[in-house]
């Protein structure tokens, strides 16, 4: 063997290992390892994340004092009493006044506003809880829809395979005067629909890896493991215990929980205007001709325009009702969402236990008779043909049923929580 034969052949396996070793480390083979992926990568997501962490540093500044005022005050720029000319430098006047003013909130306005910060963070919190959950569903039905169509397309081309010699089986039956030419015809045109049906699952499928990926904040084309069968569907569910959690854990519930307290906060607030504001202030004089002095001041606002206070408590009053309503409604329609999901999964699980036990079976029985009737000479290639593809239906409708009581399972986890 030449020296480059030898080098094109090195170059080679290192290309196939290359390639093996990306397959290998591609995500995709479980769910779990895109959800890590769309948790860090996800754009959406990463947004939610930043506005809550805006959230929570909204809580450190709410409830801090005013700034205080500085001011500077030149008392007769014209040195009228003085006998001297105009000036606006601090010394050269008749006096000049520096005075520090700290604005003081009410009794317990500032408590009222950390209240409301905190209140407000948490709702950013369960958005960003809510927000995950819409995601990892979005992501869990997205995987789903490539392992069907992984499955489709293993089926597929097992099925590809059987018409294969089945035609090649009827054409050896034809030239011995065994078949007709019918017979060849009827197998080449199921090998030829069967080709054309791998073509639009192929398509299917690479329009769910795109969709995927672009939850994963990837390349549309990036490439993916080939997925491993998800883990058993669960037994069996309560329904009211799946109801209460949803009622009590649900990101969009507790976001409307917080918000009837914060609707709360905000009446207390309202009330509170109410009672005046105050400030304290000290201040030094410095006369141009004399002796140096401080004052020390105290202000308070008074709170006349009752009409204004009136209307804001009123506001707040109606936003509150607003509030329970909000949440009232959102439980309400969550539990709807629920049941909907739920009896999506029964029908599903139903299906599914009938698919199994009895459909596959049967077809596949009549799938092995049509096969010896065929060895026998009992049957034609046109029986074999349908047996064959009575299986191949089964099969799918087998994995269409799965598929739809896994979506449903993926509803009831976003409404509820993990399911266990």
């Amino acid at each position: 063997m030449s020296v480059f034969m030898r080098l094109a052949s090195v170059f080679a396996c290192l290309a196939t290992s290359g390639v093996a070793l990306a397959q290998s480390i591609a995500p995709g083979a479980d769910v779990d390892s895109l959800l890590a992926l769309a948790r860090q990568d996800n754009p959406a997501f990463a947004a939610e994340g930043f506005e809550t962490d805006a959230a929570r540093e909204r809580v450190g500044a709410a409830g801090a004092l005013p700034d205080p005022r500085f001011t500077l005050e030149l008392m007769d720029v014209t040195n009228t009493m003085s006998g001297g000319s105009t000036s606006v430098l601090p010394g050269q006047v008749g006096e000049t006044r520096y005075r520090i003013v700290q604005p003081l909130p009410g009794w317990g306005k500032r408590a009222l506003e950390t209240e409301a910060a905190v209140a407000s963070a948490a709702q950013a919190e369960a958005a960003r809880d809510g927000a995950w959950r819409t995601l990892e569903a979005a992501v869990r039905s997205a995987w789903l829809r490539y392992y069907q169509a992984e499955r489709e397309l293993q089926f597929s081309r097992e099925q590809q395979g059987l018409l294969s010699g089945i035609e090649a089986a009827a054409l050896a039956r034809y030239r011995s005067g065994e078949g007709s030419q019918q017979d060849v015809l009827q197998a080449q045109r199921e090998a030829s629909a069967q080709r054309l049906g791998v073509l639009a699952i192929e398509q299917r499928r690479q329009a769910a890896v795109a969709a995927l990926n672009a939850l994963l904040g990837r390349a549309p084309d990036a490439p993916l493991a080939a997925p491993q069968p998800p883990a058993p569907l669960p037994a069996g569910l309560a329904f009211a215990t799946l109801v209460e959690r949803a009622r009590t854990a649900h990101p969009e519930v507790r976001a409307e929980a917080i918000g009837v307290d914060a609707a709360r906060i905000e009446r207390e607030r309202a009330r509170r205007e109410r009672q005046p504001d105050y400030a304290v202030g000290v201040t030094y004089n410095r006369p141009r001709e004399g002796r140096e002095s401080w004052d020390l001041m105290f202000e308070m606002m008074i709170p006349l325009q009752q009409g204004v206070r009136d209307a804001r408590q009123r506001e707040t009053a109606a936003l509150g009702l607003a509030a329970e309503a909000r949440r009232r409604a959102a439980e309400t329609r969550i539990a709807g969402e629920l049941g909907a999901a739920w009896a999506s999964w029964r029908a599903a699980s139903d299906s599914l236990q009938l698919l199994r036990s009895t459909l596959l079976p049967q077809a596949e029985a009549g799938r092995d008779a049509a096969r010896a009737g065929l060895a026998g000479s009992q049957v034609g290639i046109g029986e074999v043909l349908m047996a064959e593809a009575q299986v191949l239906d089964t099969r799918l409708a087998l994995l269409q049923t799965e598929v739809e009581a896994r979506m449903a399972l993926i509803e009831l986890q976003r409404l509820s929580g993990e399911l266990e």
